[in-house]
């Protein structure tokens, strides 16, 4: 091997470990199409999904049925059409319809116990009926109502990865097939995922044959790699005709409620999961909504509600006291959570010559902390520290080391400070010392 190559190689280990620290805990919750499930590669996939859930990544499964669906309704000679795109689901169909559901989800289950990856299918959907649309009585096609995540979450925590077949249930029992992109999108949303990925049997998205929005980037290879939610909204203007518009808008609506990156990828790819993770370039698109775009630098004006924030957390001996004059001569340093022109959070990063960062002054509106303000603020000073290309940053702490710790931070020693901060430590206040590699 050359010298290039093992750079690379080194290179290649350095972005996975970096990328597998930072999704320690994280929740992804994958859609896979009809057609990757009877696809040579799927045994594969189901072994690269194992591999992510012993590396403490909590995995959520929706397997698409359709074309199980039709196999079954076919064999029993059962009648079936669809109007704009959905199954009519009939009285006589459903329990087969529900039949061909769980057995798909049943092939899932016993892969994954191949590689001892304990698995549950289970009915934790509630589910409504479509009704009549445009004259049309959809009959036993349904919509989701709603999703029991508290036994999700137990399950999740537990070590089990979720099944969700393609069928919910009113409050009488009565079975509805529903769209598997649908419960995904639903998932994802209510379970706070930090990923949300789409495994189709399309090709990827280029700019073959395609009308592109504006400023948009492409790969070297000329793949639409990524879009912001108004990006991907003008392709769905665009490109109505297209077989992946509708999982793009599932992807626009998942990330406006929360859902931070949505990965439409081509299942039929050997270890296409691993590659789309574990590297900054990817391998398919990814939609994506910038949970930074309310975090912005602090300006002087901005002091006295940033002192007011910390106020609080100073009283609590959470923060240590700062000034307007201190705030004023780091005005560099700080940046803030802005909503409509009130500031709701703010964080410092303090930079130091031997290639290492501070982390400090976090403070957060107590009443936005479902907003998970703090943990954006970190996030994007982590970001900061990266594109300094930093090797670390941390963290002084007296009472919020757990927080910082389910953020990736590591224990750290006096010696892992820079020598300055090093010499002002204070050892009366006997603050806890935090580390997050960057590199």
């Amino acid at each position: 091997m050359d010298s290039n190559q093992s750079r690379e190689h080194v290179d290649l280990i350095r972005e996975v470990f970096s990328y597998n620290r930072r999704f320690q805990n994280a929740l992804f919750v994958l859609k896979i199409d009809s057609q990757i499930i009877d696809h040579s590669y799927f045994s594969l996939l189901v072994k690269d999904l194992a591999l992510l859930h012993q590396n403490g990544i909590k995995i959520i499964i929706i397997p698409g049925a359709k074309d199980r669906i039709d196999e079954i309704l076919t064999r029993y000679e059962i009648p079936y059409h669809s109007e704009v795109g959905v199954r009519i689901s009939t009285e006589e169909s459903i329990n087969f319809i529900k039949m061909a559901a769980f057995d798909v989800s049943n092939k899932v289950m016993t892969l994954l116990s191949g590689s001892n990856i304990p698995s549950v299918i289970g009915s934790w959907v509630k589910a409504r009926a479509l009704g009549v649309v445009n004259g049309v009585d959809y009959q036993h096609t349904g919509k989701v109502d709603r999703i029991r995540t508290d036994a999700v979450e137990t399950l999740l925590n537990e070590g089990h990865i979720p099944i969700f077949p393609c069928i919910g249930w009113n409050n009488n029992g009565d079975p509805y097939n529903i769209s598997s992109d649908e419960l995904a999108t639903m998932i994802a949303r209510k379970m706070e995922a930090s990923k949300l990925f789409f495994l189709s049997a399309e090709d990827v998205l280029t700019k073959q044959g395609i009308n592109l929005p504006d400023d948009i980037s492409m790969s070297n290879e000329g793949r639409l790699s990524k879009l912001s939610i108004s990006q991907a909204e003008q392709f769905i203007a665009r490109n109505s005709e297209n077989p992946l518009t509708g999982k793009i808008r599932m992807a626009v609506e998942a990330c406006r409620e929360g859902v931070n990156r949505v990965h439409i990828l081509d299942g039929r790819i050997e270890g296409v999961v691993l590659q789309e993770i574990f590297s900054n370039l990817g391998i398919g698109t990814m939609i994506y909504s910038n949970i930074y775009e309310r975090i912005r630098p602090m300006k002087r004006q901005d002091i006295s509600s940033v002192l007011s924030l910390m106020k609080p957390f100073i009283n609590q001996k959470i923060l240590v006291p700062r000034g307007r004059e201190e705030l004023e001569d780091g005005l560099g340093d700080y940046f803030v959570y802005d909503m409509d022109g009130i500031i709701h959070g703010c964080g410092g990063l303090h930079l130091y010559d031997d290639g290492k960062a501070e982390v400090a002054g976090i403070a957060v509106d107590s009443k936005f902390n479902h907003l998970k303000i703090g943990r954006k603020i970190v996030s994007y000073l982590i970001e900061q520290a990266r594109e300094r290309r930093l090797k670390a940053v941390f963290v002084l702490t007296t009472q919020t080391s757990d927080w910082f710790l389910e953020m990736g931070f590591t224990p750290g020693t006096l010696e892992d400070l820079p020598v300055e901060k090093r010499e002002k430590y204070n050892k009366d206040r006997n603050s806890r010392i935090l580390i997050y590699r960057t590199e």
